[in-house]
């Protein structure tokens, strides 16, 4: 499982142009999974994602997690993150995880976010989706396992 966490302002996400999901300061998770990807290592990286001290304290150090600053989640399904890049110029999505268990495990992630009683939004899966984002820092980290 591949995760892209950016540390936001604000982030929102439309389908067919119409706004599905939209957050103010927190966390803009993109997430894709491979055909290996289980449970364990989803809650592995939710756990990481909600425990990662990436906002600043008082003293503009990075020492605050989400969950310190009462942040917000936007959860994105990402599939092109299982893309294989390595050879030619198109890009191989071979790894990705079928699309019913990728929605299955995707949003096992989004319930475990859910439980740590902060406001999580979502994208709709599988959809052409526009996400917008103010990236603030920018502060951006790709989790894997």
């Amino acid at each position: 499982m591949k995760i892209v966490l950016q540390r936001v302002s604000e982030a929102s996400v439309e389908v067919a142009g119409k706004a599905v999901g939209a957050i103010g300061k927190g966390l803009l998770l993109l997430i894709g999974a491979d055909s290996d990807d289980t449970r364990e290592n989803a809650k592995f990286l939710t756990d990481k994602c909600l425990g990662l001290r990436i906002f600043e304290d008082e003293d503009g150090k990075m020492n605050l997690s989400v969950k310190d600053i009462n942040g917000q989640i936007l959860a994105v399904s990402q599939f092109t993150l299982s893309a294989d890049v390595s050879k030619g110029r198109r890009p191989s999505f071979s790894s990705a995880m079928e699309p019913e268990k990728a929605e299955y495990l995707f949003n096992f992630v989004v319930k475990e976010l859910e439980k740590s009683n902060l406001i999580v939004k979502t994208g709709e899966f599988g959809a052409k989706m526009r996400v917008r984002l103010l990236n603030d820092g920018p502060v951006t980290f790709v989790l894997e396992g």
